[in-house]
């Protein structure tokens, strides 16, 4: 059957049309159409509304025989634990996370809107990015605050970038030849936003995002961890607003804070021109990944396999070998040679761990993800 993948943001429609996402081991998905709509609702824009955007997808795609339509959904709570089939009673739950994510539900929200109006006979499927991650046992996702507080307002560790994981992960233990039972993969997904992941079993068992996407790995606006006094102090000794603290952690912070630019291509070339702001930022965005690493192979017992995806991940051969630089007496090493070249398998023969570069597809994940929704 074909499935259609939508993945609506504040102004932007992105979709993509599986004709089969169903597949065999190591073959590619197959994509009969994909395309973008931005500046939905601007003046000069390319539809008035999520309607209209939609509308124009309807018009210029062939979706005779389309079985479902996959929504990706950033934020499920600790209410969806798999991608869920959309009546009203689910859209009535997604509407009550949007405290939890309110620049990426409402979008979402829109376009299920749309799509159930439009295609009344398609049975739509929620895919979220948080579910992956709820899996993790409660001592993974508790905080130790006040646990009254906690359970009042939904405060925990919910995780994101979940389909990617699941993808990765997945594609990870094919590669090896590993049964995915039994594999256990660190998956680091690299882009402007970050996020790493222990996976047993195809399961999540640990990521670093947390209530939200900022907490973790150093992102490419986003801070990642922090002590949360630095929030106290901004506020009572620097007297700065809680909006202007909020802004510069997501939107000032990480690589852009730390040396003005949010692109790793350009951190990289300042710091070949031996620029300091640049090679700190270098520096502190590994040191971070490396953290990272270590604890998960202390949870895990030991891996599999630590698998790079995402923009900065499947293309920085140096932050690859800097991430994972002195870990040799636990098994990590990464072949100079095999990581310039871009192979698949970067690590060295005989290598206790293997490390790898897996191209994640997140709507492939979702198609695939929305396909057992409705089979099930």
């Amino acid at each position: 059957m074909k499935i259609l993948v939508l993945n609506c943001g504040s102004s932007s429609v992105k979709y993509r049309l599986f004709a089969s996402p169903g597949r065999a081991a190591g073959s590619p998905p197959e994509t009969s159409a994909k395309g973008l709509i931005e500046r939905i609702g601007e003046p000069g824009g390319e539809a008035a509304d999520h309607a209209a955007a939609l509308q124009q997808v309807m018009e210029t795609v062939d979706l005779s025989g389309l079985g479902a339509v996959g929504h990706r959904v950033v934020h499920g709570g600790s209410l969806f634990s798999a991608a869920t089939v959309i009546d009203d009673k689910v859209v009535t739950a997604i509407e009550g996370l949007v405290p939890l994510a309110p620049l990426h539900n409402p979008p979402a929200l829109s376009g299920i809107a749309v799509a159930r109006k439009l295609l009344p006979e398609v049975p739509q499927v929620a895919v979220f990015d948080t579910a992956f991650h709820q899996s993790i046992a409660p001592d993974g996702v508790t905080y130790a605050i006040d646990a009254d507080l906690a359970a009042r307002w939904q405060v925990r560790r919910y995780g994101f970038h979940g389909t990617s994981h699941a993808y990765v992960a997945r594609r990870t233990a094919e590669l090896l030849g590993l049964p995915l039972d039994d594999a256990k993969v660190i998956t680091l997904h690299l882009g402007n936003g970050a996020s790493a992941c222990a996976v047993h079993g195809g399961r999540s068992v640990a990521t670093s995002m947390g209530l939200s996407p900022l907490s973790g790995l150093v992102m490419g606006t986003r801070s990642g961890d922090i002590d949360p006094t630095v929030i106290f102090h901004l506020h009572r000794v620097a007297g700065l607003p809680i909006e202007e603290i909020e802004r510069s952690l997501t939107r000032g912070g990480g690589l852009q804070g730390l040396a003005g630019a949010n692109d790793m291509r350009e951190i990289q070339r300042r710091r070949t021109d031996g620029e300091p702001a640049a090679t700190l930022a270098f520096d502190v965005y590994c040191r971070r990944l490396r953290e990272y690493v270590g604890s998960y192979l202390a949870l895990l017992g030991g891996a599999d396999a630590i698998t790079f995806t995402a923009g900065v991940g499947e293309n920085s051969a140096e932050v690859r070998a800097a991430s994972l630089s002195g870990l040799s007496a636990l098994g990590i090493e990464v072949d100079p040679a095999r990581n310039e070249h871009g192979d698949r398998i970067i690590s060295p023969d005989g290598a206790r761990v293997k490390v790898c570069v897996v191209p994640t597809d997140e709507e492939a994940e979702i198609a695939e993800q929305a396909r057992k929704a409705v089979e099930t």
